[in-house]
Parts: structure tokens; C-alpha cells; sequence
């Protein structure tokens, strides 16, 4: 693939989720109100998934909530591994996982930056009655996109490319955080979408620019002897 057609397509991947995300969006981009959801399929599916939740034992409700943290770990365990694997055999999968790092924190960054934008109040503010799993954040912390979901699908997506075989493990995993990020009551199912979109996008589009960079890095330092290596 020539340098100007994965420009083209690092563009088309941006943009596809920017106009996904936006229309995910409640009011858009451009609103400068209080987005405040409480109808909708998405504010149905919360609260029926809510309810739900909330009508299974106690004992789940602990480690519920930190199902989302161990699934941002285990992503980070996958990609570690995929990393250290492309060092030891030498090939662009070492390169390529700290692209996709890289990735995921820019996902992050662009998803607290799309909070500030859109204004929208977490669910479990917006529905007094309901009984989540966790504490609600306080007011000011927002609720669309979803950063934990940005962040696995970031990993995840970058896991898919370097790894297909690892993303039959990844892939489920950042799913499972997603729909727990709703389950636990803090995200509408749009947020999560979007979140999932917004890393995915953001990682495929810096893998897909910048790959050929880290392949020439890495056969670059591949090809030196060890001793020099070492010197440097």
C-alpha cells in the first residue's frame, strides 16, 4: 500500500467514527446545553439492563465493579505479551504495540476532550431511582463517550491487527467491559458504543500511517550487530 493511500485510508477510518460518534451524540457536537437523557431506545435499554442488575444477588455486586479495570488489564496483558513476542522474533508486532499504546492514549485524550463538548449527565444522575452498582460520579464528570470502552476498543483493535489470533480473546474481553460499564449503571449503551468506535478508529488510523515507519525501524535495528546495539 503506497504512503498516500494510507493516508486515505487513516482519513476515511477518522472520519467514519467522528460521524458515527456525532450522531451517537445527544445534541450532536454543537450544543452547548446540559444534555440531559432520559428517553430513547438508549435510556430504555439502561434502565431495563439496571433493573435487571439490580434484582441479582449481592454477592455479584463487588466484583462487578471491578470487572472493567480487569479487562483494561488484561487487554494491556495481551499487548504486552504481542509486543514482547515481536522484540524476541524481531518483526513490526514489537513496534506495533507501542503504536497501539500510543493509540489508546490518544483515544483517551480525544474522549475526555468529546466530554467537555457534549455535556452529557451520567445516567444514574439523570434517573434518580435507580440503584447501581457503583457510586455515581459526581457532577461535572460526564458520561458520553465511555472511556474505559474507548480504551479497550482501542487495545483491542490494535490486538486484532498485530494478533489476529489473540483478538478471538480481545475481542470478547472488550465487549464484556463495555456492557459491564452499563451494567454497573454509569454509561448509557450509546456511550459505550461510541467509546468502542472512537479507540478503534483512532488506533487503526495511527497503525495504518505510521506501521511502515516502525517495520523500517525495527529491520533498521534488527539489522545491526549486537555489539553495536549494545553501545548505544
Amino acid at each position: 500500500m503506497t504512503t498516500m493511500r494510507r493516508i486515505l485510508v487513516a482519513v476515511l477510518a477518522l472520519a467514519a467514527g467522528a460521524v458515527v460518534v456525532t450522531l451517537l451524540a445527544p445534541g450532536g457536537l454543537g450544543d452547548p446545553r446540559l444534555q440531559v437523557v432520559t428517553d430513547g431506545p438508549s435510556a430504555e435499554a439502561y434502565r431495563a439492563v439496571v433493573g435487571g442488575a439490580g434484582r441479582l444477588p449481592d454477592w455479584l455486586h463487588a466484583p462487578g465493579e471491578h470487572v472493567a479495570l480487569a479487562g483494561v488489564l488484561a487487554l494491556a496483558g495481551l499487548l504486552a505479551w504481542t509486543g514482547w513476542t515481536g522484540w524476541r522474533r524481531r518483526t513490526s508486532a514489537a513496534t506495533g504495540a507501542v503504536l497501539v499504546m500510543a493509540g489508546a492514549l490518544l483515544a483517551y485524550l480525544t474522549s475526555e476532550a468529546v466530554k467537555l463538548v457534549v455535556d452529557q449527565e451520567r445516567p444514574c444522575r439523570a434517573f434518580g431511582d435507580v440503584a447501581t452498582w457503583v457510586p455515581c460520579p459526581p457532577p461535572g464528570d460526564w458520561s458520553f463517550p465511555s472511556n474505559h470502552s474507548t480504551v479497550v476498543g482501542a487495545l483491542a483493535a490494535g490486538i486484532v491487527v498485530l494478533a489476529p489470533r489473540l483478538g478471538f480473546v480481545a475481542v470478547p474481553v472488550a465487549g464484556v467491559v463495555a456492557a459491564m460499564r452499563v451494567v454497573a449503571g454509569v454509561h448509557y449503551p450509546h456511550d459505550v458504543l461510541a467509546g468502542l468506535l472512537l479507540g478503534a478508529t483512532t488506533t487503526l488510523a495511527l497503525l495504518v500511517t505510521l506501521t511502515p515507519v516502525a517495520e523500517r525501524l525495527m529491520a533498521r535495528y534488527a539489522g545491526r550487530p549486537r555489539s553495536a546495539r549494545l553501545r548505544r
